[in-house]
């Protein structure tokens, strides 16, 4: 298979921080329990992993190309490797926000990369929606296995137990080995450069993107996709630990499940993209998403569960609430596929970085307003608030839908 190397690299890399990435679930169910932090001041821990991907992504998107599309996904799991190797000795608050700004500013380096390579590995735009969702479908594994990985580290008998930081030997060795397999690899980049023009080109190409309306209804629709998914993601396990009242382990195991169906929920959107038309897998996935929530919240009301509960006697929401995860999935490949596919293969370096900005602060801000309204009013009412994006997010796809982009040479 031509590129198959490069392919696993990138499927390898997206692995590994889907794990660190999406630990932050985990860390602040755990922040809570072994430190005694409260939810809003957790919350934070989102901040600090997203506005690093933010600020980094704006200041190293338009002329990354040209530093090195594979050194810097190098650097990246170089940072990452030492951080994890540090991790198990961490003992307060601080270490965390440490991690996930190293976390966040690696994982500024490896999207944009990732993104960018896809346009070198793929010939078509079907091809290149296909892999793009077969890439978040391996990415969201990534995120079951690091809940799992998590849960078997969780001491359920012992609430104010650190052993589960030893996860981080794990992480620690799995980032190393991307690292090494990355390093006898080999990417073709002259593609995704522009010898043209100098950093304050780079720099007038990246801007040049916001002159397209098609992009600024994308970077909307990213926007509002990635506050709903981050806000489901991050607060799942809370959500089960204190409104379902599930063990700790099983509230982790959640998150896992729920990470099962957003990877199901995009290895077919890799199969979808190529019958149908993105607009037509977006709209009818909101809209069941939308559904389900009106459906399934009301069954977490006044549940009753056992002290003996394990996933094979739960009632049947504990079932329901993650699957729920299978319809939003598809969303974010399918229209980063679209936008990505519009533009000329320079500049795709620039609109991975609008995408990941973009992204970042969206998953900011849900999880501190998810975080302050389960704090303050309840966890149902919290995920109820996904209903107002969720509206936003299909108008906002209709219309940049019906947007075309002729770009500039």
């Amino acid at each position: 298979m031509k590129n198959f190397n490069i392919k696993a690299v990138l499927f390898l890399n997206y692995f590994v921080f889907a794990i660190l990435l999406n630990s932050v679930g985990t860390v602040i169910l755990q922040m809570q329990q072994n430190f005694g932090i409260s939810k809003s001041s957790a919350s934070v821990l989102e901040g600090f992993k997203d506005l690093p991907i933010a600020i980094c992504s704006f200041i190293l998107a338009s002329f990354l190309p040209k530093i090195g599309i594979k050194k810097s996904m190098l650097i990246a799991l170089f940072l990452v490797s030492c951080m994890c190797f540090v991790m198990p000795f961490a003992n307060e608050f601080w270490f965390f926000k440490l991690l996930f700004t190293i976390v966040g500013i690696s994982f500024a380096l490896i999207k944009i990369s990732v993104f960018t390579s896809i346009g070198l590995v793929t010939n078509t735009d079907k091809e290149h929606s296909s892999f793009m969702g077969y890439l978040e479908g391996f990415f969201m594994i990534g995120v079951l296995m690091g809940n799992v990985l998590f849960s078997l580290f969780i001491d359920d008998h012992n609430p104010r137990s650190t052993h589960w930081l030893n996860v981080y030997w794990v992480l620690g060795i799995l980032s190393a080995l991307s690292f090494l397999f990355l390093f006898f690899s080999k990417l073709d980049e002259h593609e995704a450069k522009t010898e043209k023009t100098d950093l304050l080109g780079d720099l007038r190409n990246s801007a040049s993107l916001f002159s397209y309306k098609k992009v600024l209804f994308f970077l909307l629709c990213a926007f509002l996709f990635v506050l709903v998914e981050q806000s489901f993601q991050t607060w799942t396990p809370t959500f089960y630990k204190e409104i379902l009242k599930v063990p700790t382990s099983m509230s982790i195991q959640a998150g896992a499940v729920l990470a099962g169906a957003f990877a199901l929920g995009r290895f077919l959107s890799g199969f979808f993209s190529k019958k149908f038309s993105w607009i037509y897998v977006v709209s009818f996935c909101v809209v069941g998403f939308a559904v389900s929530i009106l459906l399934v919240l009301p069954l977490t009301h006044d549940i009753q569960i056992n002290t003996g509960t394990n996933w094979f006697n739960a009632p049947l929401v504990v079932y329901l609430f993650p699957l729920m995860g299978g319809l939003l999935a598809p969303i974010y490949p399918s229209i980063n596929s679209v936008i990505l596919a519009s533009i000329p293969k320079y500049l795709h370096s620039a609109m991975s970085g609008l995408i990941v900005v973009f992204s970042a602060i969206g998953g900011t801000i849900g999880s501190i307003i998810t975080g302050f309204v389960f704090q303050e009013f309840s966890g149902q009412q919290a995920f109820y608030l996904s209903l107002i994006p969720l509206s936003l997010l299909i108008v906002s796809a209709i219309i940049m839908n019906k947007l075309k982009i002729n770009p500039k040479k």
